[in-house]
């Protein structure tokens, strides 16, 4: 999701899939990355066959010192045992340009009860080049023997990036920059129902502040102010959540499938500055072809709503501000932005080498919003989308943990009007 960024005064940042920066040791530290499903990681999550499979890991062995790595499945942490991770790093990302990251990764079990699901809390520091501040705490609790799931997404933003207006029509040189700071509260917890079929409820309160406009076009109103710009937005509600999921493997699933429905209304006597709602429709399906292979066709589908009022600006269904920053590989975040998103991808992953080690895709998606007279009108429809943008691009795997599956994922995706660009993962883009 990396475009060209027109000539402007202030940093030139382009999207980057991952806030933290790729070095060795932060790879060979990530074992097992779980990025949307509650039903995360059991001991039978790693029936994988890795007998003959390699990873990072063992290139490392085999190159500097076998005393250094140890041979042990990382992934498959025994019971009651408790893993932190905290690792200190510089590096490099488009997004943030020069970084200094402190990150923290606890993995536990909660019940010490064999075969449960592992617990997991998430945390980093980031300051970048750009005099942006990242702070995410993501947390995935399980209680009472795995019956529920409490997760949390908590973040805090120093956020310079750029907005291209509203609908579909818009050119690479319309972006200009805005800046916010952005704390994000959201809080779910979950009850098995059925058979892969979960049921949950939440909260979710989302408060901007300090929002600002930098060296937009002088003598033109922007579409920001045209909808309503505001030096705060607050948006307060309850979420409703069902969630069904049959992938062994949610880091890198090679068979079942994934829906979830997500309602959230935001509601004024809770706090929110209006009474509007939105509606998340998503899914995700995997299928080995052919048949017998390792080789995977994904299909993913984002469908994100919103109706009974206006949502604020920076709260409108846009490019890659799913909840993994994924949608749209070939634009940059922000590229398009509209009342109502409709997304469609599908890749093909397939093996390089027999021993796992490297990998490659191919990909294709297609986004369309809302157009930008009924956004501002505030009474979008089925009817009233903009044309379809499509995205197009390739990528190579690199195995970071064959007992979980978990890969670096390096993409370059083109788009329409010139957009192109890298784009770069822990774990699949879904």
């Amino acid at each position: 999701m990396i475009a060209h960024i027109p000539k402007k005064k202030g940093p030139r940042l382009k999207h980057y899939k991952n806030i933290f920066p790729v070095t060795i040791a932060m790879l060979l530290s990530l074992g097992t990355i779980a990025q949307d499903s509650p039903v995360l990681c059991t001991h039978k999550f790693f029936s994988y066959d890795s007998l003959n499979q390699i990873d990072i890991a063992d290139v490392a062995r085999h190159l500097f010192s076998k005393k250094i790595f140890s041979k042990t499945d990382t992934a498959a942490l025994k019971t009651s045992d408790t893993h932190i991770s905290l690792l200190p790093a510089a590096g490099y990302s488009l997004q943030t340009g020069f970084a200094a990251t402190l990150g923290a990764n606890i993995a536990f079990y909660n019940n010490g009860v064999k075969g449960e699901n592992i617990s997991s809390v998430l945390t980093s520091f980031t300051y970048s080049q750009y005099k942006q501040f990242i702070i995410p705490l993501q947390t995935n609790i399980w209680l009472k023997d795995g019956k529920y799931n409490f997760q949390s997404d908590w973040r805090f933003l120093k956020y310079p990036s750029y907005t291209y207006g509203l609908g579909t029509r818009s050119s690479l040189s319309d972006g200009y920059m805005i800046d916010y700071y952005y704390i994000r509260m959201h809080q779910n917890i979950s009850k098995v129902i059925a058979k892969n079929l979960y049921a949950g409820i939440g909260i979710d309160a989302d408060f901007y502040w300090d929002i600002e406009e930098i060296n937009p076009d002088s003598g033109k109103t922007t579409d920001f102010e045209n909808y309503g710009l505001h030096r705060t937005e607050t948006a307060l509600g309850p979420t409703f959540n069902l969630l069904y999921d049959s992938r062994k493997n949610s880091v890198n699933p090679d068979k079942g499938s994934y829906l979830n429905i997500s309602f959230r209304p935001k509601l004024e006597f809770l706090g929110s500055d209006d009474n509007w709602q939105s509606l998340l429709i998503e899914y995700k399906g995997y299928k080995r072809f052919p048949s017998g292979t390792d080789n995977v066709i994904a299909l993913w589908s984002y469908n994100w709503l919103t109706f009974g009022g206006k949502p604020p600006y920076l709260l409108l269904p846009s490019t890659g501000w799913d909840a993994y920053v994924n949608t749209g590989r070939g634009y940059i975040q922000g590229r398009y932005r509209g009342s109502n998103m409709l997304y469609l991808e599908t890749e093909y992953r397939f093996n390089i080498t027999s021993n796992g080690l490297f990998g490659a895709v191919i990909f294709a998606n297609a986004e369309t919003f809302s157009n930008r007279e009924s956004t501002l009108a505030g009474n979008a429809s089925l009817k009233t989308f903009d044309p379809v943008q499509p995205g197009y691009g390739l990528g190579i795997r690199i195995k970071l943990n064959k007992y979980s599956r978990a890969n670096l994922c390096v993409d370059y995706g083109w788009g329409g009007g010139g957009s192109r660009g890298v784009a770069v993962n822990l774990g699949e883009v879904f």
